[in-house]
């Protein structure tokens, strides 16, 4: 006898498909990181992210009009620094003037309605390339944490939306709350790195901002003492709570591809929204095994994509997103 129920049924066509799909995927969906350097008129692609660019403060402007026609509604900064104006405290991040400042006035001018979201870190800043103050060749946890409070006052000053804190210092989301408050940003939100990973993805992006930990006596070779072991699961969680504990609005899964299960945990354990970070090698890998024609360019970025709502993903911040927003219209 056959069977009464066949599920090809409801395969058989892109019509019936299209109407039981369980995951979409909207221009709601995401988050658009930008990277910002000084100049005029510059638009330079970056080697490792083809057909993705750094953009001079004029040229931000430009685009960020043009993700807003495209219904795209958030975008997350981030900045190049002049290797003269870094140093071991990151002081060149405080600064009334500096790029950071600017770009978030840049873009708020442009559209007042895009939802900006600054990386707080101090790894541009650096002159070692590190998300910290340096002694001795360890990470200075509470010494960076004030810094990095100051600097989210600083960004809400200016307008910032949110302030997106990627340096997994301890104790670092509760002190920028409680900056944030002191200084009256209280409607300033909090998207918190919870769950950020020591790991190989992020090549590319380090050539983007210039900011790999570099190669001296005294300096960490990597970032293994404050972004997590690769090889843990329950930490996710431990470091998730204590961050939504501390005041974060939004947590964050990074990098993505790899870590779809750390997202998922987090999903099912948390009632907050989560955002994933389909990082700069994720995006190349796929770029460069489509320009060789092993991967179909477009299902391969539709198809991860989809795998971080799937996931439970509400937040994806993706280099593909104008042109998956465009391929979708």
């Amino acid at each position: 006898m056959y069977p009464l129920r066949r599920n090809r049924r409801l395969r058989s066509s892109e019509a019936i498909r299209s109407l039981v799909r369980e995951t979409t995927i909207t221009p709601n969906d995401f988050l658009v990181p930008l990277f910002i350097v000084e100049g005029k008129g510059i638009k330079e692609e970056i080697a490792s992210m083809p057909n993705y660019f750094r953009f001079s403060l004029d040229l931000l402007d430009k685009e960020v009009k043009e993700l807003w026609r495209l219904g795209l509604k958030a975008v997350l900064l981030f900045v190049k620094v002049p290797d003269n104006l870094k140093d071991n405290k990151g002081t060149e991040a405080l600064n009334p003037n500096g790029l950071m400042q600017r770009a978030i006035k840049t873009v708020k001018n442009a559209c007042p309605d895009m939802l900006v979201m600054t990386d707080v870190a101090l790894d541009p800043y650096s002159s070692y390339g590190h998300d910290g103050i340096i002694e001795k060749g360890k990470i200075l946890n509470d010494e960076t944490v004030g810094v990095l409070s100051e600097m989210s006052v600083s960004h809400a000053k200016e307008g910032a939306n949110f302030v997106a804190p990627s340096d997994m210092m301890d104790g670092r989301i509760l002190s920028i709350r409680e900056a944030l408050e002191e200084q009256g940003h209280t409607d300033t939100g909090i998207m918190s790195y919870s769950a950020k990973y020591a790991s190989g993805f992020y090549g590319p992006f380090r050539d983007a901002l210039d900011s790999a930990p570099v190669d001296a006596e005294e300096v960490p070779k990597n970032k293994k003492t404050y972004q997590m072991d690769y090889a843990n699961r329950l930490e996710a969680l431990r470091e998730t709570e204590m961050d939504i504990d501390e005041g974060a609005d939004i947590v964050m899964v990074k990098p993505g591809m790899a870590y779809l299960d750390i997202v998922r945990d987090v999903k099912n354990n948390f009632d907050v929204p989560v955002a994933v970070y389909q990082v700069s090698g994720e995006y190349a890998m796929i770029k460069a095994a489509a320009e060789r024609g092993w991967l179909d360019h477009n299902q391969i970025m539709i198809e991860s994509t989809m795998a971080f709502k799937r996931a439970g993903a509400d937040i994806i911040a993706s280099y593909f997103a104008k042109d998956i927003v465009k391929l979708i219209s």
